[in-house]
């Protein structure tokens, strides 16, 4: 059978000081009907600029300098801009690894879902909304009726990359780019979505080409692996060939790349006073409750974890002990202190007291400021240093992050990794010469082997400057890594604390075992498993057979 894309001898290069360097370097690629191929490997090694290929596009600063991308015998290197337009968003779609960065903050949700049908003729807007409220539903986005007539700012990063999975799926293209499409969903949420793409996929006999760096993800959803590495392609084989007998060394290192852990810290004595204590604290977006009651304490030197769904309250809180939401209640201590409410009331001192890292380094940093620029500022606001001592002190700070300030001073993030975008977010925290800095899912947007690194990284740092971290994330690999302690949050609310060890020892709250139980495994049966363990049922209509 002819196969519905076919790339041939592809080569890719980038430019750089105006200078062209390869990018994909002659790599094949072959994908059949309702067949799913998983790109897999480090940051770099041109998962997305492969995936974006597959399309017949390139970003700005890139070109194809060779090969043909053939899609069902059209070959989108010669095909016209119209040919093209005709093909994208009805035949072929894309979901975005950042969809804060991808959709028009200025256009209501169901207005951007609704474009692509109406345009190429699939059906009516009247038809497109009612369709988009059903994929809502199937990827259990809440109150599925009304969510779309909300602004992308208005709803959570977790519901934001489900809404684009929906978009993506309106027109039931024949191949879709998934470009780490569950990358910021929770672990209870990315077990729905995952079953709902391969019920879509499988319905509708969608081909697609699934990018992550998650490979116990890549396990569920994918036929066959192929993995990159610079550019070249290291090996390619059926799932369960690839998972049980890599033939690779740098194969076997990503499979055996979840293996830090730091040991857990003795606990704070009697006398220890928390560096931040958040005493029932409730606050609400407008008349809408959505923390209540919320109370915990971070003391000096440890790592406090906080996890929970999307929507859960998470970043909220994040969010009121930095003064960005004042609360309707309760109070935020430092070091004993109340803390005024909104930032504006705060000191200088207590607002370079607590600092924080963002989730999406992409939209945290600004594109048109070099790195120097991006560390400088705060530097400056909080230290006075000007010129040379300025300088200094940004090369300092590079040198704490492990990035040479001589190659990486004066580049733009453009020309950044994630993982070094990432390291940029940790200088920039460290500028203000925090106590406690929070980080919100900051390795959620990294392949495996650059998360690690920056775990290693925060854990140097908290030992050689005595930080406490607050550490938002659903990843609870990584909270067995570093944390502390954990704080569990559903609907507003902490439903269990404790130290780290007790809280992964049975028995646990029925919300922490749902936690604990949706982290995926390396084995390809393992979402059927789950599926058929909690009922097709409670997770809408979701597929519970093995592509």
């Amino acid at each position: 059978m002819t196969p519905l894309l076919e790339i041939r001898d592809l080569r890719i290069e980038g430019r750089s000081d105006e200078e062209w360097h390869p990018i994909i370097n002659g790599i094949d690629l072959t994908l059949g009907r309702g067949e799913v191929l998983g790109l897999i490997g480090e940051s770099g090694a041109g998962k997305s600029t492969l995936g974006l290929a597959a399309m017949g596009y390139v970003r700005d600063g890139v070109r194809i300098s060779g090969g043909a991308v053939v899609f069902d015998g059209i070959d989108l290197m010669t095909a016209s801009t119209e040919e093209k337009r005709s093909l994208l968003g009805r035949r072929i779609a894309y979901v975005a690894q950042s969809a804060a960065a991808s959709f028009n903050p200025a256009h209501k949700l169901i207005d951007q879902h609704v474009e692509a049908p109406v345009r190429h003729g699939v059906s009516g807007r009247g038809e497109s909304v009612e369709d988009a409220i059903e994929l809502y539903r199937k990827l259990r986005l809440p109150n599925p009726e009304e969510i779309g007539f909300r602004y992308p700012h208005q709803v959570s990063g977790g519901q934001l990359q489900r809404a684009m999975t929906a978009m993506a799926m309106s027109c039931r293209p024949d191949l879709i780019i998934f470009d780490e499409p569950t990358t910021a969903l929770d672990v209870t949420t990315q077990i729905e979505v995952l079953a709902a793409i391969r019920d879509i996929v499988d319905q509708f006999g969608t081909s697609a080409i699934y990018i992550t760096h998650d490979l116990a993800v890549v396990a569920q959803m994918a036929d066959r692996i192929k993995v990159l590495l610079r550019g070249d392609e290291v090996e390619t084989a059926p799932t369960r060939q690839m998972l049980e007998h890599p033939r690779e060394d740098y194969t076997k290192s990503l499979w055996a790349v979840r293996g830090y852990h730091r040991p857990e810290k003795p606990a704070p004595g009697p006398d220890s006073v928390p560096i931040l204590s958040v005493e029932g604290v409730t606050a609400a977006y407008g008349e809408q409750v959505v923390l209540e009651k919320v109370s915990f304490d971070i003391h000096p030197g440890r790592t406090v974890a906080v996890v929970g769904e999307s929507g859960s309250g998470k970043s909220t809180t994040a969010r009121v002990i930095t003064g960005l939401l004042p609360p309707k209640g309760g109070a935020v201590r430092f070091e004993g202190e109340a803390l005024p409410p909104g930032y504006r009331q705060r000191s200088k001192d207590q607002l370079r007291q607590v600092q924080m890292i963002y989730q999406m380094a992409d939209t945290a940093l600004n594109p048109r400021q070099t790195v120097a620029q991006i560390i400088g500022r705060p530097v400056r606001f909080y230290s006075g240093l000007r010129g040379r001592r300025l300088r200094a002190r940004v090369d300092e700070l590079l040198d704490q992050i492990e990035m040479d300030p001589a190659i990486f001073r004066d580049r733009l993030p453009g020309e950044l990794s994630g993982g070094q975008k990432q390291r940029i977010g940790i200088a920039r925290a460290l500028a203000a010469e925090p106590r406690l800095i929070i980080c919100d899912e900051v390795t959620s947007a990294l392949d495996q082997l650059v998360a690690e690194g920056i775990l290693k990284l925060l854990a140097r740092l908290q030992d050689e400057l005595g930080l406490s971290y607050m550490f938002i994330t659903h990843d609870l690999a990584t909270v067995k890594a570093i944390a502390d302690e954990v704080v569990v949050m559903k609907e507003g609310q902490v439903i269990e604390q404790g130290p780290k060890t007790a809280m992964f020892t049975p028995p646990h709250h029925p919300y922490t075992d749902l936690l604990l139980s949706s982290v995926p495994e390396m084995d390809p049966d393992w979402l059927d498993k789950l599926l058929a363990e909690r009922g097709v049922e409670a997770l809408g209509e979701a597929a519970t057979g093995k592509m």
